[in-house]
């Protein structure tokens, strides 16, 4: 049996963000698609993302999620969308957790 796949946002205020950037300015309209885009992908593979090492991964995603992997989508002008996996016997939920310029996402993971 072939295991559905969904895409979900951790929470209901990083999902009312995401709606909120397609009443936005042209950034954040042209942000909203890239990761509606993305979300699409997710939905297709889980997996198309870029893998983070345990190493590298923010002390507050461990303690706040309870994460057990992490994953990266690069988005255009360098915006990065991260989330992580959840599976079970039946399905695969890409969750996301944030989205945020590079410069952001440098900060966070002490780059």
């Amino acid at each position: 049996m072939k295991k559905e796949i969904y895409v979900a946002f951790v929470s209901e205020k990083l999902k009312s963000s995401f709606n909120s950037l397609k009443e936005g300015k042209f950034e954040d309209k042209n942000l909203y698609t890239q990761i509606d885009g993305s979300i699409g992908e997710l939905k297709k593979n889980p997996n198309s993302g870029i893998k983070i090492p345990k190493h590298l991964w923010p002390k507050d995603y461990i303690h706040k999620y309870g994460i057990t992997n992490l994953w990266k989508y690069n988005l255009l002008n360098s915006w990065r969308l991260i989330y992580t996996i959840e599976t079970n016997e039946i399905r695969i939920i890409s969750i996301i957790l944030e989205w945020f310029s590079h410069k952001d996402y440098e900060r966070k993971f002490k780059y």
